[in-house]
């Protein structure tokens, strides 16, 4: 259904090696002032939830423009793209450090079975829903394997 693989960070790890360069590199990125710049996180956060009749996506854009946000449904894949265009035309400002990301993010899920004629979507305070019917209501794509 869905092409998700959570991702986990350990940051309490009960067997830790006592390896000096680990602890070096975790400190070094980890200090306030390193770690946004340099691991700057250039996607949004999205909630999925699935019912008998619909699929329900949630996603977190704050800033943008609904102007600047695009959706697409194709091939059973929904796309979700959003571009911020913010120019900063003021040169003589020495920024120490910036942490306002601009570009463009785009986020692809695989979800099937949707009524792609009944698909809608709504942005307020920064939150696009859309709401994905399926065709065939209550319909699971589970089936029992047999081993021999």
């Amino acid at each position: 259904m869905f092409g998700m693989v959570p991702f986990r960070r350990n940051n309490n790890s009960v067997a830790k090696r006592g390896d000096y360069f680990e602890d070096f590199f975790n400190n070094f990125f980890s200090d306030d002032f390193f770690a946004p710049a340099v691991f700057n996180n250039s996607s949004f956060k999205v909630d999925v939830k699935e019912d008998d009749n619909q699929y329900l996506v949630e996603a977190d854009l704050p800033g943008m423009k609904k102007e600047n946000i695009s959706l697409e449904y194709e091939n059973n894949y929904l796309t979700i793209s959003a571009k911020r265009e913010d120019v900063l035309e003021d040169k003589r400002d020495n920024y120490v450090r910036r942490e306002r990301s601009y570009g463009e993010f785009k986020r692809s899920f695989y979800v099937d079975n949707v009524d792609e004629s009944k698909v809608d979507a709504s942005f307020t305070d920064g939150v696009l829903k859309i709401t994905l019917p399926k065709k065939e209501k209550g319909k699971e794509n589970r089936r029992q394997i047999d081993i021999h």
